[in-house]
C-alpha cells in the first residue's frame, strides 16, 4: 500500500546496472530530452571504490547530474547517482541513504531502491535493468509491475554483461527488450504519456 502523503507525482526512471553499465547509461543519457520531466537515478552496484560517475556523464547530458547525499531533494529533470557501498531509499520527496544491508556477495541496492519505489513514490515508476554481472534488481520487478510501473531490460547482444538484464528476462515481469537508444525512446513515449493523463488517474 503506498502512502498517500506524497507531493511530489512525477516519473523516476531507476537505471540499474553494473559492469559494463557505463556504455548503457552514455547512450541512454545522449538520447534523452533535458525538459522530460522525469527524474533519472542510475544505481550502479559498486561497493569497493567509489563511484566516478558524476564526474564522467555531465559530458553527455545537459541535465544536471548529481552524486546522491542524505535529504537531497528528488526533482525532475535531473540525474542522480547512488555513491557507493550504501543503500538508496526515497522518504517523501527526498532520498535516504543507509548502510549496505549486503556487505558480502553480490549487492541488492538495485532491489533495495526499486522496492522502496514502490511503497513511497506515487508517481509513475520505469525500471530499467542494463549490463552488469548477477541479477540485481530482478527480485524488485514483480513489484514494480504491481503497482503500475514499467520494467525494462538492455537487449542482451547490446550489453557487454548480459547477466544481469537477462535474470530481469527469465523473471518473466519485463515489458519491454530494448537497446539503450530505444529504452531512451520508451521512456520519452511513457513520459509524454503520463502529461495527457489527469493525476488523479494514478
Amino acid at each position: 500500500m503506498k502512502h498517500k502523503h506524497m507531493t511530489k507525482s512525477f516519473p523516476i526512471v531507476c537505471v540499474g546496472g553494473s559492469a559494463g553499465g557505463l556504455d548503457a547509461y552514455i547512450r541512454l543519457l545522449k538520447c534523452m530530452p533535458a525538459d522530460l520531466g522525469v527524474a533519472i537515478v542510475i544505481v550502479n552496484h559498486i561497493t569497493l571504490f567509489p563511484t566516478q560517475l558524476h564526474e564522467v556523464l555531465p559530458r553527455f547530458t545537459s541535465m544536471p547530474v548529481e552524486l546522491i547525499t542524505e535529504n537531497l531533494v528528488i526533482e525532475p529533470n535531473h540525474v542522480f547517482i547512488i555513491p557507493s557501498n550504501r543503500d538508496l531509499h526515497v522518504d517523501g520527496e527526498v532520498f535516504q541513504l543507509k548502510p549496505i544491508s549486503k556487505p558480502r556477495g553480490w549487492p541488492d541496492v538495485i532491489t533495495v531502491f526499486l522496492k522502496s519505489l514502490t511503497a513511497y513514490w506515487d508517481g509513475k515508476l520505469i525500471a530499467v535493468i542494463v549490463s552488469g554481472y548477477d541479477g540485481d534488481g530482478a527480485a524488485a520487478l514483480r513489484g514494480i509491475k504491481e503497482v503500475g510501473g514499467i520494467t525494462i531490460a538492455q537487449k542482451l547482444d547490446t550489453a557487454s554483461q548480459p547477466d544481469m538484464p537477462e535474470s530481469a528476462i527469465d523473471t518473466g515481469c519485463i515489458d519491454f527488450v530494448l537497446s539503450p537508444e530505444d529504452i531512451t525512446k520508451e521512456i520519452v513515449r511513457i513520459a509524454q504519456r503520463e502529461e495527457d493523463t489527469p493525476a488523479s488517474a494514478h
